[in-house]
């Protein structure tokens, strides 16, 4: 055989094997590397679908370095000739596609993986990714950073929108969820809390790896990491791991611990309320953090910056907040950042229903106070990015949740609610994806009424 019909064949059977993966040949193409989702830029990538994170982490407070063993699963919902991950800030090492090594650059914070063969539409693939460094932070709107960053004790991953890609290879979009397996080491002596149910520690050579697992679709915001000196309690609740932390810089006895030890009667006011809780432990962590002034939805394991408890007495109320979350924004997550009232609008309604329950202001009280504040012009769907935390998407959403509760009735609203809840349970949602269901669940028109409710430029009257 000559060298040039040698080559023609073997040409062939590279593309027959879906190899040749610079070629273009219409069945391999380059991945998006933006979800495209104009709240997020840069964030999110495109033609593959995660099913699942193996991630294997270990921190050394001493230097603040970070190393990582990440196997993501996922199926390619195109041909790929290559394709990205999100990466911020750490230096990968060595990438390897189905055990096969794979070449990868850095652009940004893009880590973009050319396989040695390409990937059909339709396979299921698993990228090794061998990575690490001093991790940093991430510019994150009106709640300052998100992301990994250093603490007198330890470190904390934490943040929303994005966090994830600062200490993992990601997805980093909500709209791709995925299940975890979280291994995190430490030296001896301090915890390394994460989300799901708790796999045990190990203590070797002074090093302690503390094991979590989240069966449930995550979204990636979602994942967190918490390092350094806590207390810790475990135990069970309805039939499944409770597990809460305390920074050992707060007090033992004080506000932040005798909140979240009410965890399992806030979360079971809010089950009877809206359907049976979603995932398979719950928790809570409470930090002292000051850079951390905010809480967060983690899921299955909230967090709660340390401003929430500066009054001296117990915040039930952002422990009904981050419960309910649990529901509205992990268990059905926003397809698009646009769409955050679903989160906050609900969470916030959680809370003032919580706090008729427990003795405080009524829903009635919370509704007419927050009604006289609303600044109108501000939308609760499609906010900007400047306005994704802001008042519109708490306050005024919650307000339209009311009014939705009051048009319906109470047996209907509820209904919707959890109807809702299980319907959508670990998926995603878009606001015309909630009206249609309510107005199916309700048997009437209820578009006219949430739209003068969430984005209406005049107060609509009070219900």
């Amino acid at each position: 055989m000559s060298r040039g019909r040698w080559y023609a064949a073997a040409l062939a059977v590279a593309l027959l094997l879906g190899g040749c993966t610079h070629a273009d040949d219409g069945r391999f193409r380059p991945g998006a590397t933006d979800a495209g989702d104009p709240y997020v830029p840069g964030a999110g990538n495109g033609g593959y679908d995660v099913g699942h994170y193996r991630l294997a982490v270990r921190y050394d407070p001493a230097d603040d370095r970070l190393s990582g063993e990440a196997g993501i699963t996922a199926t390619a919902t195109t041909g790929l000739s290559r394709f990205s991950l999100d990466l911020a800030g750490l230096t990968v090492e060595r990438v390897r596609v189905d055990g096969a090594e794979a070449s990868y650059r850095h652009e940004g914070n893009e880590l973009v993986v050319t396989p040695a063969r390409g990937l059909p539409a339709g396979r299921t693939f698993t990228t090794e990714v061998t990575y690490g460094g001093v991790p940093k932070a991430l510019p994150s709107g009106e709640l300052g950073v998100g992301g990994f960053r250093a603490t007198p004790d330890g470190a904390i991953a934490l943040g929303q929108p994005e966090s994830a890609s600062t200490w993992f290879p990601v997805d980093d979009h909500p709209r791709d969820k995925a299940t975890y397996d979280i291994a995190v080491t430490v030296p001896a002596g301090l915890a390394a809390l994460s989300n799901g149910v708790p796999g045990g520690t190990a203590t070797r050579d002074g090093w302690t790896t503390w094991r979590w697992s989240e069966r449930a679709p995550m979204a990636s915001y979602l994942a967190t990491l918490v390092i350094g000196d806590y207390r810790v309690s475990t135990g069970t609740h309805a039939g499944k791991p409770l597990v809460t932390a305390v920074s050992a810089a707060l007090p033992a006895n004080g506000p932040a611990a005798a909140s979240i030890a009410r965890t399992g009667e806030v979360a079971d006011f809010l089950a009877a309320r809206f359907g049976p809780y979603p995932f398979d432990a719950y928790g809570g962590i409470a930090v002292a953090e000051e850079s951390i002034g905010y809480a967060l939805e983690s899921q299955s394991r909230p967090v709660y910056g340390p401003g929430f408890f500066r009054s001296g007495r117990p915040n039930t109320e952002v422990v009904a907040h981050e419960l309910a979350h649990q529901w509205f924004g992990d268990s059905v997550s926003v397809a698009r950042w646009s769409d955050i009232w679903l989160n906050e609008g609900f969470a916030t309604y959680a809370e003032w229903l919580w706090d008729e329950h427990d003795g405080g202001r009524s829903v009635a009280q919370a509704v007419a106070t927050e009604y006289a504040a609303t600044d109108w012009t501000r939308p609760s769907v499609d906010p900007g990015r400047a306005g994704l935390f802001g008042p519109a998407v708490y306050q005024r959403a919650a307000l339209a949740v009311h009014a939705l509760r009051r048009a319906v009735g109470d047996a209907t609203f509820f209904r919707i609610l959890s109807g809702w809840a299980a319907e959508r349970r670990g998926g995603n949602a878009t606001t015309a994806d909630f009206v249609a269901y309510a107005e199916r669940a309700a048997g009437r028109p209820l578009r006219p009424l949430l739209d003068a409710w969430l984005t209406g430029r005049t107060a609509p009257a009070l219900p």
